[in-house]
């Protein structure tokens, strides 16, 4: 996989190092970084699910009021 560098303030790595239990700085930020990712694929399919009968057009009408 393609590496890219980047530039990021000392502390901010370091605040990150300090959370993530990480004493390299690469691995900490590109854990953070996965984590971030991961959170977001999570996001879209709890979404998703909730969105599918709206895409679809697969509504279940209420049940009739019985009373």
């Amino acid at each position: 996989m393609p590496k890219v560098s980047i530039s990021l303030d000392a502390e901010l790595v370091v605040e990150v190092m300090v959370l993530a239990g990480i004493g390299n700085p690469q691995d900490a930020v590109e854990a953070v970084v996965r984590d971030y990712i991961a959170h977001g694929h999570r996001t879209e399919a709890r979404t998703a699910s909730r969105e599918e009968p709206l895409r679809t057009g697969r509504l279940t009408p209420p049940e009739p009021d019985q009373g």
